[in-house]
């Protein structure tokens, strides 16, 4: 599987890891307490991505199906986390949030999952998808991707590696 690359042609690679480290910094539990010195705590980032077969978005607003497989096939646990990038031309028009639907299926039940948005790029949260993928074990994760409101983009499903 090919590895991914940046997530907008437009950011470097240390500018995207701090973009991406972002969200997975956590107040401390002394901070929450009160304490005088505010302390921060910051999570992992991802250490690479697995880039899959990404595809045009459809212009209907139609749901349709996606899934996404990713195969450890190391012979240790890793963590990964699936993840969502549905792209804007880099000239515009660029989607916004409320642009698209996408739903992941989850215990038998499809639940909307919350896109956030940086530089023309949708995506889903890491944090909330991490899981620990055992040795030789197959993730499979099924989505559901709705347009609400048309415009072109590309929608790019990869999986994060953590180290």
């Amino acid at each position: 599987m090919p590895t991914w690359k940046v997530l907008r042609r437009a950011l470097a690679p240390t500018a995207l890891a701090a973009v991406l480290a972002a969200p997975f910094t956590m107040p401390s539990p002394a901070l929450a307490t009160g304490a005088l010195a505010p302390q921060v705590v910051a999570a992992v980032a991802p250490a690479s991505f697995v880039g899959l077969p990404d595809r045009p978005l459809p212009s209907d607003h139609a749901a349709h199906p996606m899934t996404v497989t990713y195969h450890n096939d190391s012979s240790a646990d890793r963590t990964v986390a699936p993840q969502i990038l549905v792209e804007s031309p880099d000239n515009g028009p660029f989607l916004a949030p409320t642009d698209i639907k996408l739903e992941v299926l989850t215990g038998g039940h499809w639940r909307t999952v919350r896109l956030a948005s940086q530089t023309g790029t949708l995506y889903t949260d890491l944090t909330r998808a991490k899981l620990v993928l055992h040795s030789h074990h197959t993730l499979t994760q099924r989505y559901r991707l709705t347009v609400v409101k048309a415009g072109p983009g590309t929608v790019q499903p990869r999986i994060a590696l953590y180290a």
